[in-house]
């Protein structure tokens, strides 16, 4: 097992901002692709296909981390608490809605050895 922390955080673009906001998003990924403890960090639009029909937000990220210590220091980079600050919790942002939740690959009872 690891600690590897797997992210995905969805975005909802206000009508019209689609691409927009995805231009907006991809430009995170250079500087985000340069932390340690940054393992991959891609920003992904949903595609229709009859095999995967499930509800969801339009964009995504899909991001795995090192550890949480280095998911939570991504976190508080300047450049993705302005993006919050202005896309997301601004009236004039392009994000109608988002949703970021974080898991892991080690099942709750997993016995971890202690180094």
């Amino acid at each position: 097992m690891s600690q590897r922390v797997y992210c995905i955080a969805q975005f909802q673009p206000k009508p019209g901002q689609t691409s927009a906001l995805f231009k907006v998003l991809q430009a995170l990924e250079p500087n985000t692709l340069r932390e340690d403890g940054c393992l991959q960090y891609r920003v992904t639009r949903q595609i229709q296909s009859p095999f995967a029909d499930g509800k969801s937000m339009p964009i995504a990220f899909n991001e795995i981390w090192r550890d949480m210590p280095s998911f939570e220091a991504h976190c508080q980079r300047r450049e993705i608490v302005e993006f919050f600050e202005t896309q997301c919790q601004a009236e004039t942002g392009l994000v109608a809605d988002w949703n970021v939740c974080v898991y892991s690959d080690e099942p709750e009872d997993y016995d971890a050895p202690v180094l």
